[in-house]
């Protein structure tokens, strides 16, 4: 155990402090790395930010697809600000360290925002299926009541989830060494750094990447197969383009925000390795946070055409001022 690790241990011999790895002895890399990852982390924030204000300020935009979108940006901005700030912190700086109370918390807001994300995914899909396969009772079904329900049931289970894997593992104690070899405290490389038997907790997190990441996929499958059924069978080609391209955007966000989520949580623990996480971390903290109000924005006339109104009015109010 190296000195600065002795000196963060109290007498119960759990240390109470950690260190984030370097990312690399070379200083121009780490550079590179902090501009590349600041840029993606002010492009998510003004994206995700400018497509809530958007459909916030348009009263056309306000119906249940668009709501889910506002709170799918909204926790795509919690999501980032949980890890990126501290990230480039520990790019920079040689102030790498974080207390056990500090990397609680941390966990505890990632774990808090992407559970509620896969869940809040899952419910954009239930809405998706309900406007294409139900069109007759769409408004009854999915009134602003219900959709406020989803979205604060889709919180709730990221917060109780986030709440009891936290508290789960740092129950435990950490003798040493205190040197977390990634980006930020996500739970593989936490409970790593354990003493003793962490099969049970280790259980636990493959236990709730199953239910908080699989069980939501395969309701969006089920949602998506119904709707493919539904959408075959439609005899306009124009309604058969319509009803694919207002799902198309929500399915790509899936794809990579599910994607990199299973093989990081769901992949067997002797195929790990701190390189090939962290590479998934940066995709899945920074480049799909980045990536969702461009594919929305892109792929949805009403959201491009309600930020070029914001904008412009955000511009005019700027000369007029």
């Amino acid at each position: 155990m190296n000195l600065s690790c002795s000196l963060w241990q109290d007498n119960s011999l759990s240390v109470k402090h950690f260190v984030f790895a370097k990312f690399s002895e070379v200083t121009e890399q780490c550079f590179l790395l902090f501009t590349l990852v600041l840029l993606m982390f002010l492009a998510s924030l003004m994206g995700n930010a400018l497509i809530a204000l958007a459909i916030w300020t348009n009263p056309v935009l306000h119906m249940p697809m668009y709501f889910f979108l506002t709170n799918l940006s909204l926790l795509e901005i919690g999501y980032t600000c949980s890890v990126i700030p501290r990230m480039l912190q520990s790019l920079v700086s040689e102030a790498r360290g974080i207390s056990r109370e500090g990397c609680a918390t941390q966990m505890f807001f990632f774990t808090f925002f992407g559970i509620s994300e896969c869940c809040l995914l899952a419910a954009m899909a239930f809405d998706r299926y309900m406007a294409i396969c139900s069109p007759l009772h769409y408004a009854m079904r999915m009134s602003r009541g219900v959709c406020a329900q989803l979205a604060v049931a889709s919180w709730g289970v990221g917060c109780m989830v986030g709440l009891g894997q936290t508290n789960y593992i740092f129950s435990l104690n950490f003798c040493g060494p205190c040197e977390i070899d990634h980006f930020f405290c996500d739970l593989p490389p936490i409970l790593a750094l354990a003493c003793g038997d962490t099969s049970h907790n280790e259980a636990a997190v493959f236990v709730a990447a199953i239910l908080c990441i699989s069980s939501p996929f395969l309701l969006i499958i089920a949602s998506y197969g119904r709707i493919l059924a539904a959408v075959l069978i439609m005899p306009s080609p124009e309604g058969r383009h319509k009803a694919l391209s207002t799902c198309s955007s929500h399915l790509l966000v899936v794809t990579l925000f599910y994607g990199s989520g299973s093989v990081t949580y769901l992949r067997p623990k002797a195929s790990h390795s701190p390189g090939t996480d962290k590479l998934l971390a940066l995709f899945y903290t920074v480049v799909t946070s980045m990536l969702n109000p461009i594919i929305y924005s892109l792929r949805n006339k009403e959201v491009k055409a309600a930020l070029q109104r914001t904008l412009g009015k955000r511009k005019v109010l700027t000369l007029t001022g």
